[in-house]
């Protein structure tokens, strides 16, 4: 049940959702439908009803304030349940929110600290450099000098936003129980992912974390500069990190003037992205231009890392097979990854899926590469994908939204830009180092310490393992139980062949990484021994302890 406070916040929702002509979503509930005649006479019917129904939509959000504004920003990234003309616009929401006083930030700040301003910093400004709807930034200096940037948490912003929630929480259970869409579109489970993302973003701590360790990713590169974090200032509702200075990136005309490659920017942002998502598995998914600079030297720099993704390995490397068969023009394996990855049902036809993609895609590829959009392309793929019970993947959601962002600023600054050109190098590069022997070679290292660790219980093993199978076996019952010990004798068995195999291929592996002695070919000679040792091994007991009947 809502408290009386939140049904006045409810009565003022509606209001406005009236106001702005969108009493026809109150009266498609099935409870209300019958009473649809009224809304004719309400003002918002004849002042709004004319104007598109995702700029009425956004217009209301913002309207409702800036926990609904950022609620509408996550959701635009959920193109997968947006109506298209909905997400575009809602991907148009900016935090337009007016600061708060001067004199409460300096409050938030010194209760923080537990002292003084003027004790933490040589300089606080009071003037802010901008505000949003979660913080607001401020400029300062501390006392060893530096110029940075303070990041303070609204004042009441988590009380507001446990209130909004709650009502969020009431209108999406009403509209999962009688909308005939609601279902489909899972609004409870939107709703609990919003606050999930923006609880974390209330805590600056996580923020200042996750800037940390993007800027150790991209330590001395030429590509993306992360400023760095003052850990010593930081608190759960402050964030201090050095000040950066730079050309906003949707500033072509600045850009020019500083004489940067536009083109060699362009397809370095797609390098940039790339890189994180693939190399790191940890990307700035809130690459909007608002957060996106450049140095003089070209190099990129961002800021505000709240949102942050990141790919597990087996999403990693279906979807970078994903995109070099899609730009091969191979739907048959496009529809095979779908299925391998468990992102469809297993038990859909490959063959029809393959036949859905192929319709949707090959228009877009009459396009030269260029004008072809990585983005749109996954849009499309997961709405194909939606017929055949493709359950929503956040993660790659996640992924999707960032690389719009990030194919829309390389267009923005460079029209022709080949995003594929750029792509696909790394993307096969990447592939070569995660399948074939560069693959196995790296894992066996990886693995190398814990190997060793295990490698003196070995013996152990199979002694142990041998005792039981030596040891003699009670008068079977019946045939039955003579062929279920037989095979139990034959498992003991391969389990020693296993542990003996594969002890000499890790030693095989640990002197490829440096052992020393003759080398034949590159490889220390011990290591082809101890390798082929282990290969004979395994082949010879393969044959000796085939299973009862194998060789009638």
């Amino acid at each position: 049940m809502l408290r009386p406070r939140r049904w006045l916040r409810l009565g003022g929702i509606l209001w406005i959702m009236g106001r702005h002509g969108l009493d026809e979503l109150i009266y498609s509930l099935p409870v209300l439908r019958r009473l649809r005649w009224l809304r004719y006479g309400t003002p918002g019917y004849w002042l709004h009803a004319r104007r598109p129904r995702g700029e009425r939509l956004r217009c209301a959000l913002e309207d409702l304030g800036p926990v609904f504004v950022k609620f509408g920003q996550i959701l635009s990234t959920r193109r997968d349940l947006l109506p298209p003309d909905v997400a575009e616009e809602f991907a148009r929401l900016q935090d337009r929110v007016p600061p708060f006083p001067s004199a409460s930030a300096r409050g938030l700040v010194e209760a923080a600290y537990g002292e003084p301003l003027e004790q933490v910093f040589d300089r606080f400004d009071d003037e802010p450099l901008a505000s949003a709807s979660i913080a607001q930034v401020h400029t300062a200096r501390l006392p060893e000098g530096h110029e940075v940037i303070v990041k303070v948490v609204r004042p009441g912003v988590e009380a507001t936003i446990r209130q909004d929630v709650e009502l969020m929480y009431f209108l999406a259970e009403r509209i999962r129980r009688y909308w005939s869409e609601g279902r489909r579109l899972r609004p409870v489970e939107v709703v609990a992912e919003f606050e999930k993302t923006i609880h974390d973003e209330l805590d600056l701590l996580r923020e200042a974390a996750n800037a940390s360790m993007l800027r150790r990713n991209f330590t001395a590169s030429p590509l993306l500069y992360i400023p760095e974090v003052h850990w010593r200032y930081c608190r759960g509702s402050i964030l201090v990190t050095e000040r950066i200075d730079g050309i906003p990136v949707s500033d072509i005309e600045a850009i020019d003037r500083a004489g940067i490659d536009r083109q060699g920017l362009a397809e370095r942002g797609v390098e940039i992205f790339f890189t994180q998502a693939f190399s790191h598995n940890f990307f700035h998914a809130d690459m909007h231009p608002g957060n996106i600079f450049v140095a003089d030297d070209g190099r990129y720099m961002a800021v505000d890392f709240g949102i942050m993704g990141t790919l597990n390995p087996e999403d990693q490397r279906y979807l970078a097979e994903n995109f070099v068969a899609f730009f091969n023009r191979d739907y048959r394996r496009v529809a095979e990854l779908h299925v391998e990855s468990r992102w469809v049902p297993a038990d859909t036809r490959v063959d029809e899926f393959e036949a859905a993609i192929r319709t949707v895609c090959e228009p877009i590829f009459e396009r030269p590469l260029c004008e072809i959009s990585f983005g749109h392309l996954l849009l499309r793929l997961f709405q194909v994908a939606r017929r055949f019970n493709m359950e929503v993947q956040p993660q790659l959601v996640l992924l999707q939204k960032t690389l719009l962002a990030i194919e829309g600023l390389g267009r923005q600054l460079y029209p022709e830009l080949d995003l594929w050109k750029t792509a696909k190098p790394f993307l096969e590069d990447w592939m070569k180092d995660q399948v074939g022997p560069r693959a196995f070679y790296h894992n066996m290292k990886r693995e190398a310490p814990r190997t060793l660790e295990l490698l003196p219980e070995l013996p152990l093993l199979a002694h142990r393992a041998l005792s039981r199978a030596a040891a003699p076996a009670p008068e079977p019952a019946g045939a039955a139980l003579e062929r279920l010990e037989a095979t139990q004798r034959h498992g003991q068995r391969q389990t020693v062949v296993a542990i003996a195999g594969g002890a000499l291929l890790v030693a095989a592996a640990l002197l490829v990484d440096g052992a020393p002695g003759p080398v034949l070919a590159g490889v220390p000679a011990a290591a082809w021994g101890a390798g082929a040792a282990g290969l004979l091994l395994l082949a010879r007991a393969w044959r000796r302890t085939s299973p009862p009947g194998a060789e009638a």
